[in-house]
């Protein structure tokens, strides 16, 4: 077959402020900003990017990547993508993360594997969920995002197996089973989380793992691993696919799906099936609890954003118990503090819903993200102290509005549950705007103090504002339900008071 569509020199991938460009252009780039696209495609991508830069040079230890650099990563990556040039064609004799074996399976429509398109006799609402037609640089970019985040359900053909003896892809009756969803995804959504630099190929090296981290860690029993493009699997349950499944390179790339273009579509059937967070084994980019009897991981939450987990994420800054932990964040956290002037943590995903066995985005479903830039001179155990106290802080006066406003309609004897639910979750969209401004004022100082009392005051009036807009004053009942319902939020603000008075 003749090999067409080369990832490295064609466009295909989605900067900030760019457009699209090709994998070489973002390592000889380094005026690039950030990955663009949706949240997923920004996680797929980013752990792309990853897995091809430990491929092309992963340090011994801090100080061999201190010395590496981003500059000297970049040159490493250059040169590992002109040696495997010939495995990163989207078409041809060896197809990029594609297994041409898979053929014998059912073709599926693009539109089948796309969480936002409508298909089959599911509603179309508008045209973003309309199907349309795909060209390379897209297809691409749905394989490397399919690679993690594919939804489980009936869409996979699991009657095509390539390995003789496999039974993974069966039912206890011996029948095909329904797709088991990508790692990336588990059964309600994963919240990823990774350090952002100054520029795209800075981000790139900070999230870069040294050989010491990984062992370190005890998540990834075969190390480091060879990645997938260079070894891809033969079978479900070869060699290699059993090496994958147990090292680092296999969960930045995990082919939790077998796929294969096509001109319509792509021949589509579950890949290797990696094992979860209940079994010790994570994604780099996931926070996990593992100090109980069951592992807990950080879940996404439409209507708890991203930025909301910032102290869960941080909380190895503190020596606590039963504290998450996210390797990405913590590994990237230490060295970006001491060597760059500014970094943000990003945090993402994708809250999916499911059914007898079929994954779906519905209803409150939603991907989001969130990013909150970090001042490294200033992070320290007593700022996140005073982040965690004002945090905590708003989740009282938001669990507050709540019970005010579900006690004014009780008065009135009709159910309120769902104007408290509105308004709490209005609250939370109205300080995520201030949320930056929260953190920055957290590390210290008599103006940060002077500013962390006027944002208390901003809350406050939030508070204020949606009961009143919740809670109407217009008959005597309900101005009489109003004024015993009204939020006291003499307590939140004592503080400022006494400083005030002093």
């Amino acid at each position: 077959m003749t090999n067409i569509f080369n990832l490295i020199d064609e466009p295909w991938i989605p900067v900030a402020d760019v457009g699209l460009i090709s994998l070489r252009q973002v390592f000889c780039e380094p005026g690039l900003r950030a990955l663009g696209g949706s949240p997923v495609q920004k996680i797929a991508l980013m752990k792309l990017l990853q897995a091809i830069a430990q491929a092309a040079c992963t340090p011994k230890d801090l100080g061999e990547w201190r010395e590496l650099g981003w500059q000297g990563m970049a040159e490493q990556c250059l040169a590992y993508l002109e040696k495997w040039h010939d495995r990163f064609y989207l078409y041809g004799e060896r197809p990029f993360l594609q297994v041409p074996a898979i053929s014998e399976a059912v073709c599926q429509r693009f539109g089948a594997v796309l969480p936002e398109v409508s298909t089959g006799n599911t509603t179309v609402l508008s045209q973003w969920q309309s199907e349309k037609e795909l060209n390379d640089g897209e297809k691409a970019l749905l394989l490397a995002v399919l690679m993690g985040f594919a939804l489980g359900g009936k869409k996979t053909d699991n009657s095509a197996v390539l390995a003789t003896d496999y039974r993974g892809k069966s039912n206890a009756k011996g029948k095909p089973s329904t797709g088991k969803p990508g790692p990336a995804v588990a059964h309600m959504g994963l919240l990823h989380s990774f350090c952002l630099g100054e520029t795209l190929t800075q981000s790139i090296w900070l999230n870069l793992l040294t050989q010491q981290d990984i062992a370190e860690s005890g998540l990834y029993p075969r190390g480091l691993g060879v990645a997938a493009w260079e070894s891809m699997p033969s079978s479900e349950d070869c060699e290699v696919a059993r090496q994958l499944k147990g090292c680092l390179q296999g969960r930045l790339v995990p082919l939790c799906r077998f796929a294969l273009l096509t001109d319509s579509g792509l021949h589509y059937s579950e890949g290797l099936a990696h094992p979860g967070y209940a079994d010790g084994v994570v994604d780099p980019t996931v926070a996990v609890n593992f100090s109980g009897a069951k592992a807990k991981a950080l879940w996404v939450n439409p209507d708890k954003r991203p930025w909301r987990e910032l102290t869960a994420l941080l909380g190895f800054l503190q020596v606590q118990a039963n504290s998450f932990e996210c390797l990405q964040v913590k590994v990237s956290v230490s060295r970006a503090s001491s060597l760059t002037s500014r970094f943000a943590i990003w945090s993402g995903g994708m809250k999916v819903s499911s059914n007898a066995g079929e994954q779906y985005v519905s209803g409150a479903d939603d991907a989001v993200e969130s990013v909150v830039w970090l001042e490294p001179s200033e992070l320290s155990d007593i700022w996140f102290q005073h982040l965690k106290q004002e945090m905590q802080a708003l989740e009282i006066i938001a669990k507050s509005l709540y019970g005010c406003v579900s006690g004014y309609y009780k008065q009135l004897l009709t159910d309120g549950s769902g104007h408290a639910a509105q308004s709490t979750n209005l609250f939370w969209q109205l300080c995520e705007r201030d949320f930056q401004q929260l953190v920055l004022s957290c590390f210290g100082g008599d103006q940060a103090q002077t500013e962390l009392y006027r944002l208390r005051r901003r809350f406050a009036d939030h508070i204020q504002q949606l009961y009143n807009r919740f809670c109407p004053q217009e008959s005597a009942r309900q101005l009489d339900a109003w004024a015993q319902c009204r939020p006291n939020l003499a307590k939140y603000l004592k503080q400022e008071v006494e400083e005030e008075i002093a």
